[in-house]
C-alpha cells in the first residue's frame, strides 16, 4: 500500500470497520451466553495475562504504558483492527476443527455487507481506468458429496492494485471491487477483476505503535476475500492468496494456509486466470 494523502487512517479504518461490524452483528445476533461460559472463558484469558506478567516480571511502568495503550486503542476505534489482525486467526482455527469442506480463514476488518448481486459470469464493479493485471477467477461450488450447488453466493471483495479497499480509502467509489456473485445451475462462476496488491495495515495509530515497538512488519500478502454461502449449507469465510506473493510466509495476521494459495496462469492476452472450487457442508 503506497503512502499518500488518500491513504486510509487507522482511526478512519477503525470507524468504518466498527460500523460494518455493528451492522453485521445486528443481522446475525446469537443467543445469550451463560454466566458459566463467560466465567470460564474470561477467567482463562485473565489467567493467561497473569501468567505472562509473572513470567516476564512486568513492571509498574510497563503496566501503566499498557493501560494507556489500551485506552488509546479504544479511543481510536481500533479494536476491530487489532482483534482481526492478532486474534481472529486462532478463533478461526478452533472453528475449523468442526468444519468439513473448504478451508476457512479470517474475515478481517474490511468486509462490507449489502453489495451488488451479480450473475455467475460477471465483472466486479470497478473504475473505468482501474489499474492492475486483469484476473479471471473461476470455479465451482459443490457439496461434500460432490453435487453442484446451484444459486450459491460468493460474496467477494479485495484490495485494488495499490492495496486500498473501497469503503475504507476515501478516494475509491463505494462498492469498488466488491460484489455478490450467484452461481449457475451447475454451481459454476467466472469473475473478472484485477489482481490485488499486498497492503500494510494502517500504522498511524496504537496498533501501528505496537507493531513498531515490537519490531514486527505490518504487511499482509495479496489476497481475495470470500464468504461462500447457500441455503441449507454452512457458510465458509476464507481468503485466497497467490503463489510467490510477497509476505506469503510472514503474514502479520497469520492467516495464510497452503490449501488457500492460487497458481495464476497466463492466458496470452495479458490476463491471468485462477481456478478454485469450493466445497460446502450441509448444516
Amino acid at each position: 500500500m503506497t503512502s499518500t494523502d488518500q491513504s486510509p487512517t487507522a482511526r478512519g479504518s477503525g470507524t468504518s470497520a466498527t460500523q460494518a461490524f455493528r451492522a453485521s452483528r445486528q443481522e446475525h445476533t446469537t443467543g445469550a451466553v451463560s454466566a458459566e461460559r463467560v466465567s470460564s472463558v474470561v477467567g482463562r484469558i485473565l489467567s493467561g495475562v497473569h501468567d505472562a506478567i509473572r513470567a516476564e516480571k512486568v513492571t509498574y511502568d510497563e503496566f501503566q504504558a499498557a493501560k494507556q495503550w489500551l485506552i488509546d486503542l479504544g479511543e481510536g476505534g481500533e479494536w476491530p483492527l487489532f482483534l482481526d489482525v492478532f486474534v481472529e486467526h486462532v478463533v478461526e482455527d478452533v472453528a475449523a476443527e468442526t468444519q468439513q469442506g473448504t478451508k476457512g480463514s479470517i474475515l478481517g476488518p474490511y468486509y462490507l455487507p449489502g453489495q451488488q448481486q451479480l450473475p455467475s459470469v460477471a465483472s466486479l464493479p470497478a473504475r473505468p481506468d482501474e489499474k492492475g493485471t486483469p484476473l479471471v477467477f473461476a470455479g465451482q461450488v459443490r457439496d461434500t458429496d460432490g453435487n453442484p450447488v446451484a444459486g450459491a453466493e460468493l460474496d467477494i471483495w479485495h484490495a485494488d492494485s495499490e492495496g486500498y479497499y473501497s469503503g475504507f480509502a476515501p478516494h475509491l467509489p463505494d462498492g469498488n471491487l466488491r460484489g455478490v456473485v450467484v452461481t449457475d445451475g451447475q454451481g459454476r462462476f467466472e469473475i473478472s477483476t484485477v489482481q490485488p496488491a499486498p497492503y500494510q495495515i494502517p500504522t498511524d495509530g496504537p496498533t501501528g505503535q505496537l507493531i513498531e515497538a515490537a519490531g514486527w512488519h505490518p504487511w499482509r500478502p495479496a489476497h481475495l476475500h470470500l464468504i461462500v454461502r447457500a441455503p441449507g449449507h454452512r457458510p465458509i469465510t476464507t481468503q485466497l492468496y497467490f503463489e510467490g506473493g510477497e509476505w506469503l510466509d510472514s503474514d502479520i495476521a497469520q492467516a495464510t494456509k497452503p490449501e488457500l494459495v492460487l497458481t495464476p496462469v497466463e492466458q496470452g492476452d495479458g490476463r491471468l486466470r485462477s481456478e478454485y472450487d469450493f466445497v460446502l457442508e450441509r448444516g
